[in-house]
């Protein structure tokens, strides 16, 4: 017996809501895990429902699709089918990664062989899809940075701006989010959150530690070539000597 994948649609347009869930309901072995207008509840429901498949729209008010593969957990992420307008930006990204797009109107066939290698794919147990990881990954590049992060509070899942962060610490295979007083984990790495974080806001100080440059509120010198820097919130951390230099450059510290 075929599993049934679920499918989750997002989409700002009701009326291309509306056709990809005709279109859905005429093929056997998957069925609708849910409709959203707009990427901050579609990435909030991705997380806590986890759907098989995501058809994602890539223009959409707000918070875009593109941003939403951004922030999507790394370890646990759905396929993604993008579904796009004509879009140069878009489908020049797309092609370079091989990530698999539907354009709008959708095209039942299409739709069709999209939906098999997702199926192909889920089948054969591989996890979330490299070509989609590598495309987040070139986004920053693109000017495509996080603007909220998913993290879990309790049994929901809090979409926190990334202006609430004070800063980032590495713990093995998680990093946990200091932000207003709380400590928020989630399950990836340093290096891949400090991808998609806007570099103009964001400072590495340590092979552990990245904080957001406007949290910062004091610096002071250490006593082994290292810097003490006082954030607003009263947390108190000790750079890396090797990133000294780094941090005096971006700060102007000896202007």
């Amino acid at each position: 017996m075929t599993t049934s994948r679920r499918v989750m649609i997002v989409d700002d347009e009701p009326l291309a809501r509306a056709r990809l869930r005709r279109l859905l309901a005429r093929e056997s072995g998957f069925e609708v895990a849910g409709e959203h207008g707009d990427g901050r509840s579609a990435l909030a429901a991705a997380v806590a429902e986890r759907p098989d498949i995501l058809l994602l729209d890539v223009q959409m008010p707000e918070m875009t699709g593109l941003e939403v593969a951004v922030a999507l957990p790394r370890d646990d992420a759905p396929v993604v089918i993008f579904v796009t307008a004509h879009d140069e930006f878009a489908l020049r990204a797309f092609e370079a990664h091989a990530v698999d797009y539907l354009l709008k109107p959708v095209d039942p066939d299409r739709l069709r062989e999209a939906l098999a290698r997702a199926r192909r794919w889920l089948g054969e147990g591989r996890g979330p899809d490299p070509r989609v990881a590598s495309l987040v990954q070139d986004l920053p590049a693109r000017g495509v940075q996080l603007e909220r992060l998913p993290v879990r509070d309790g049994a929901k899942i809090r979409l926190m701006k990334v202006d609430e962060i004070e800063y980032l610490k590495a713990d093995a295979n998680y990093v946990k989010i200091h932000a207003a007083g709380r400590t928020f984990v989630v399950r990836d790495t340093l290096a891949g959150l400090e991808a998609r974080l806007d570099a103009r806001r964001f400072l590495r100080i340590h092979r552990s530690l990245l904080v957001r440059i406007d949290a910062i509120e004091e610096i002071e010198p250490g006593l082994q070539g290292d810097l003490l820097l006082v954030l607003r919130g009263g947390a108190r951390l000790i750079s890396g000597r090797s990133y000294r230099l780094k941090i005096r450059e971006t700060l102007a510290l000896d202007r």
